[in-house]
């Protein structure tokens, strides 16, 4: 390693003592020619040594003639990681990258206590990785210099773009000096990088490896359909099947990752969590639990686990389908690393077929199409692997021999042999039993059904109707979701008052007959049967169905009488006509003036756009004393006293119900 053209031979020496015999494509394309100096945006494939990629490329920069650091006066090389366990990560690889140089590296991340960071960074380092939050507190706090700064290297820039990191990444390359070395390395570049590179770097040379190309070659995908209900068991069933040494199953919320970290615990499955509400205690028990085989089965989120790197792992299950191609590509990422060879199986409900055909599709990868193992396919393996086990026909000791000539004295043969087997098969987890949905090709070769394909259908009835507020939009899902079936099974969707009928073909109901079981509930409170009657009776049904309530007839009887539409308000319920009369004649929008006969039977005005006066003359208010028309303060020409004389005197004693008011005429 130490003769390759470009590797500082300090660094050559560690890559040797690693074990290094050849550098991948992206580590030798950092050592052109035209790097020197010069700032870069490399975009390759996760796992394709991206870390020693970028520690190869600044090497240069920051070593003296003799491959050392010079003297420590603030750090001179700064990485940035979007999450706490891909920066703990790139700081062990620099780490041994540099150990011949005399370096000093040191992280700053969430999660830990700054107290501590700001020691180290007072004590001198050489170089600082972190994450774009903790790094910009240690800024502003003055515990960050970075006046010395040479090279800042963003890693996984997509993804901390992602993340909402974008003002934290600019102040960061602000405070930095304008003569630095800007490295961006990504797996995928979006318009975002380009926008954020053409910003902060100068003249950056442009780094594509072939593996960008051609995503994952190391990775066979697999795409596994099931039913919406087995998903779960599918997932047990593929991890039962492989045997991975150690397999990361990415769910799309927390709440999913505690889920399936208790199913699997309750399946006698060693399982860790990984996600965003763990404290970094629990993150890096559960990583050093997997790296030394304590766990085989890691459940995370996105954010948890984006950039680690965990060896021998083998399987990667996508137990919810990735948003995007980018996750996808970074989910898979995690296996097939360095050369090493991996399966990425994405776990497809019925329905969801053809969103992850386009998925695929849009991230450049062939998935080969299948079902989840079944049971039986899992005891057979397992039957497989006891008899080839090398334990049988491997050599043995004297010593063995005599122990097992004392134990089939004293035991049969056969009776050593089952115990052998129960043995073997108690830490095993039992696998689950799966609905036998369609066929995988029978799928792919029937054309979308249209109208006159359900010329023999099946009508099935549901418990629930108009009464019910029941709407195609979220029967035809709930059916799709519940039964094992397709939107192109579904025929009509008869919506009667209290049922509705829904037409299938014929295998299509009988497999939703069967998906839902002898209890024949969809879902808590709605039920399906088979409807025995033929399409002439259905259409009987619909016909003689009682009609619609017309919508009750809001007009007074006054109004039908003379067709007066106006309508009546509240208020005027229940009262009498005369009532009924002064209170439309007071609500009509467009009166200015309106004569009110009085209860003395004499006409007034009344102008309600103007304040009303009492006896004295000055403003009253909405309704002053005496204000005529006013059955709350009397006909005005007894309003001069303190109460109207429309409201009767007090005639109740203390402690005593007040008597309902009444009118005298």
């Amino acid at each position: 390693m130490t003769e390759i053209e470009g590797v500082v031979p300090a660094l050559g020496k560690a890559l040797a003592k690693r074990g290094y015999e050849a550098l991948t494509p992206v580590q030798q394309a950092v050592l052109g020619a035209e790097m020197e100096g010069a700032d870069a945006l490399v975009s390759a494939q996760t796992g394709s040594g991206k870390t020693v990629a970028f520690g190869l490329a600044m090497a240069p920069t920051l070593l003296d003639e003799d491959g050392r650091f010079g003297r420590l006066e603030a750090p001179v090389a700064l990485a940035v990681a979007p999450t706490r366990e891909l920066a703990m990560q790139v700081q062990r690889e620099l780490e041994w990258l540099y150990e011949f140089t005399g370096a000093s590296v040191t992280s700053c991340v969430g999660g830990m206590d700054p107290r501590r960071e700001r020691w180290a960074l007072e004590r001198g380092a050489h170089i600082v990785v972190g994450t774009p939050g903790r790094l910009r507190d240690h800024i502003e706090r003055g515990a960050l210099d970075l006046s010395q700064m040479k090279v800042v290297v963003l890693d996984e820039a997509d993804e901390m773009l992602h993340l909402g990191f974008r003002e934290d990444l600019e102040f960061i390359l602000g405070a930095a000096p304008e003569e630095r070395r800007t490295l961006m390395f990504s797996a995928t570049v979006a318009k975002p990088i380009v926008t954020l590179a053409q910003r902060y770097q100068r003249d950056a040379v442009r780094i594509t490896t072939a593996g960008e190309k051609r995503q994952h070659g190391d990775i066979e995908y697999r795409a596994l359909l099931c039913a919406p209900s087995d998903r779960e068991n599918a997932i047990i069933n593929v991890l039962r099947h492989t045997d991975a040494p150690s397999a990361i199953v990415f769910c799309s919320t927390r709440a999913t990752v505690a889920h399936l970290t208790s199913r699997f615990t309750n399946r006698g499955i060693p399982v860790v969590a990984l996600s965003g509400e763990l404290n970094q205690s629990a993150r890096t028990y559960a990583l050093q639990a997997l790296r030394d085989g304590r766990a085989k089965v890691c459940v995370a989120t996105d954010v948890a686990a984006r950039g680690i790197d965990l060896p021998n792992l083998e399987l990667v299950i996508h137990a919810d389908l990735p948003k995007n191609q980018e996750s996808l590509l970074h989910r898979s990422g995690r296996t097939g690393r360095a050369g090493r060879k991996g399966v990425s199986t994405l776990i497809v409900p019925y329905s969801m077929r053809r969103k992850t055909e386009r998925l695929l599709g849009f991230a450049n990868v062939t998935a080969t199409w299948g079902k989840p193992p079944s049971a039986d396919e899992i005891l057979a393996l397992d039957r497989k692997r006891i008899l080839e086990d090398p334990d049988l026909g491997g050599e043995t000791t004297e010593e063995e021999r005599a122990f097992a000539t004392e134990l089939l004295a004293k035991h049969d043969a056969e009776a050593v042999a089952i115990a052998f087997l129960r043995k073997q098969m108690a830490g095993l987890a039992a696998p689950e039993d799966l609905i036998d949905g369609p066929s995988d090709d029978k799928r792919r070769e029937s054309p979308r059904k249209t109208r006159q394909d359900f010329e023999n259908g099946v009508w099935l009835r549901l418990s629930v109707g108009r009464s019910h507020r029941a709407e195609a939009r979220w029967i035809l899902p709930m059916l799709i979701r519940t039964g094992n079936i397709t939107k192109a099974d579904v025929g009509r969707i008869k919506i009667q008052e209290n049922e509705t009928y829904v037409e299938m073909l014929p295998a299509a109901a009988e497999s939703f007959l069967e998906a839902v079981g002898p209890s024949r509930k969809v879902e808590k409170s709605i039920t399906v049967d088979r409807f025995a009657g033929g399409p002439e009776m259905l259409e009987d049904i619909v016909e003689q169905r009682a009609p619609r309530k017309p919508r009750a007839d809001r007009r007074s009887r006054q109004d039908q009488e003379t067709g007066d539409r106006a309508p009546v308000r509240k208020w005027d319920k229940g009262r009498k006509q005369d009532q009924s009369e002064r209170g439309r004649a007071t609500a009509r929008p467009d009166a200015v003036a309106t004569e009110v006969p009085d209860l003395d039977g004499k006409p007034r005005k009344f102008d309600k756009n103007k304040k009303s006066k009492g006896s004295g003359g000055k403003p009253g208010g909405k309704f002053a004393k005496g204000n005529a028309g006013n059955p709350k303060h009397g006909d005005g020409n007894r309003g001069e006293g303190k109460r109207g004389a429309g409201k009767p005197k007090k005639t109740h004693r203390k402690g005593q119900s007040k008597p309902k008011a009444s009118w005298v005429d």
